[in-house]
């Protein structure tokens, strides 16, 4: 298994250390996944998650990255292989790469779905749905509809949705891949932040190797499909982050790394596994 050196901290940069060893909530044991007009999304898939980590996914277009996350919220399953969750608790939420927001519905009633769904009345779902909606920034909105929202707005009430029931596992799938680059800057510090004070385990999908970087404990690097896990990177820097971590010596060498081993994964024949 491939994994980063410790980088010595430079001027400016942020001390690493190493990742202390998490416990297991689910394993993916030599999964694949082929569709019915023959297409094979994933071949032999093993992959650890563990509890309390942010883990990215990082691959090109058509490597079974999101085949992965419908897999784990059991949209689908597996067509070879099993997954092994480890864990008596595996409640979690889905945040999709459009916020998927109903247009008629304002924002209370767009993040009480899942709890109305549940059988829980507006008044009894009040505190959970304000709660939700602090986290990301977003109280005094719950009377605003979506065509108001800016378009970051909207995937931070897509968020709070799939917070309110108050997941252990967080899945979201390339949920700032449609934001300008000032929004999705500022997203990933809101996201770091709220991991962090959630302690929640997520699984994120990203093509960005910078947002990886940024944001994961742990990068597995996927080829294209078949969909196969060749590489895997840890970051060792302590969450939580800001700007001077992604100015800082140890960012930069990470996002090389991580480059180079996506560059690899893009060339990487069918067969070839983890590399290390």
């Amino acid at each position: 298994m491939h994994a980063t050196r410790a980088i010595a901290s430079g001027p400016g940069d942020v001390p690493t250390s190493p990742i202390a060893p998490r416990e297991l909530l689910a394993r993916l044991e030599k999964v694949g996944k082929s569709f019915s007009n023959r297409v094979e999304a994933l071949r032999s898939v093993d992959l650890e998650i563990r509890r309390g980590e942010f883990l990215s996914l990082l691959g090109p277009s058509g490597c079974g990255k999101s085949t992965i996350l419908r897999l784990l919220a059991g949209l689908t399953n597996p067509s070879l292989g099993y997954i092994n969750w480890l864990s008596t608790s595996h409640d979690l939420g889905f945040v999709f790469q459009e916020p998927t927001l109903m247009p008629w519905a304002n924002v209370f009633d767009n993040v009480w779905l899942p709890l109305r769904l549940g059988g829980q009345s507006r008044k009894t779902a009040r505190p959970k749905v304000e709660e939700a909606l602090a986290k990301v920034g977003l109280s005094g909105f719950d009377c605003a509809y979506p065509r108001e929202l800016s378009g970051g707005m909207k995937m931070r009430v897509s968020i709070a949705r799939a917070l309110v029931t108050r997941p252990a596992l967080l899945l979201m799938d390339e949920p700032f891949a449609a934001l300008d680059e000032i929004t999705r800057t500022k997203l990933n510090d809101d996201l770091v932040a709220l991991k962090c004070e959630l302690d929640a385990t997520v699984v994120f999908v990203t093509h960005s190797v910078f947002e990886s970087v940024y944001l994961s404990d742990r990068i597995v690097v996927m080829a294209p499909r078949p969909g196969r896990v060749v590489a895997e990177v840890n970051v060792p820097a302590p969450l939580p982050r800001n700007e001077d971590y992604r100015l800082g010596h140890a960012y930069a060498e990470l996002c090389r790394e991580t480059s180079r081993a996506l560059h690899s994964a893009m060339s990487a024949e069918p067969g070839q596994e983890r590399v290390g």
